[in-house]
């Protein structure tokens, strides 16, 4: 009488390639999350620094101005009316008129405007 099934030697070996392929995969996942993480606050601080270039116009700052109130001013100009938030977790500081917001994240990628 035959009996059907698999055998303990054929389940070790499937089990064992499913953990080769997710050896591989699972960097390449953290990899991509990280980059699209550091893609979306570079995008955020370019819309901070739209808004603090819009308000600055409107409120005739100088290059090097850096009033008190300038974040709930600037917020105004940036869909939504508040500070993005970075999606790792980092904290924004607008900086003078004239200079790029900066993120606290510093690691593993800095979160860093190109210039330009």
């Amino acid at each position: 009488m035959k009996k059907l099934g698999f055998t303990l030697v054929e389940i070790m070996i499937v089990v064992a390639i499913i953990g080769l392929l997710a050896a591989i995969a699972i960097p390449s996942f953290v990899k991509a999350r990280n980059t699209a993480q550091q893609n979306a606050c570079i995008n955020n601080m370019r819309q901070i620094d739209g808004g603090k270039e819009q308000a600055a116009l409107a409120n005739r700052w100088t290059e090097t101005s850096n009033p008190s109130g300038m974040t709930a001013t600037v917020n105004a100009y940036i869909k939504g009316g508040t500070t993005p938030q970075c999606p790792s977790g980092g904290t924004y500081t607008y900086n003078a008129v004239g200079t790029n917001p900066t993120c606290s994240i510093t690691t593993p990628t800095s979160h860093v405007m190109p210039v330009g």
